[in-house]
């Protein structure tokens, strides 16, 4: 008789369950996070042909710095929120064990409020300088780019990224101090 294995760690995978993972946050962490990839792709192609125009043909990219900066931005802010989702983000759980599961309940619901808050004031402040970069047409030194857009990315990404951490504070919220691994 042969028996199937799985290659996780657990027997049964167990999907995650709450308002954090309905349907409309799963597409649109899903979109930012295909978002995320496609910027991830345009460095790792930007620096893969930048090295060999310069080494090989002696004619570096025009701008590729500044290209890897600006896209850069669209990586990180759109690849956060679905981090936050799976729960991806380092977590050091030096003192679980001495703080009990009331501890962490309530230091999972603190550090969740704290990054709302930080998100709050990134979306809010990457709002204005959107307004701020449209009504002066900012633009970048070498290539002209337009800055906008990434600010744009900047408040899109945090302000998911806020709306999965409310979720999640209401997932922890009704699911109690059982809701933890």
């Amino acid at each position: 008789m042969s028996k199937r294995y799985r290659m996780t760690n657990s027997p049964t995978i167990k999907k995650k369950q709450g308002i954090a993972h309905s349907i409309v946050i799963e597409w649109a962490v899903a979109f930012l996070t295909s978002l995320s990839a496609l910027a991830l792709a345009i460095i790792l192609c930007t620096s893969f042909v930048g090295v060999i125009m310069r080494y090989f043909f002696q004619t570096p990219i025009l701008g590729s710095d500044e290209i890897i900066q600006l896209v850069s931005i669209a990586l990180v802010m759109l690849a956060m929120p679905g981090t936050a989702q799976r729960d991806g983000h380092v977590r050091v759980d030096v003192f679980d064990k001495h703080i009990g599961v009331w501890g962490r309940f309530i230091g999972d619901l603190f550090s969740r409020a704290v990054g709302v808050y930080l998100m709050y004031l990134l979306t809010w402040r990457s709002w204005l300088k959107l307004r701020e970069a449209l009504e002066y047409n900012d633009l970048s030194n070498m290539l002209r780019v337009p800055f906008w857009p990434f600010y744009g990315l900047m408040a899109l990404g945090g302000a998911l990224f806020a709306v999965v951490l409310v979720l999640q504070i209401v997932d922890l919220i009704r699911g109690g101090t059982g809701a933890h691994d």
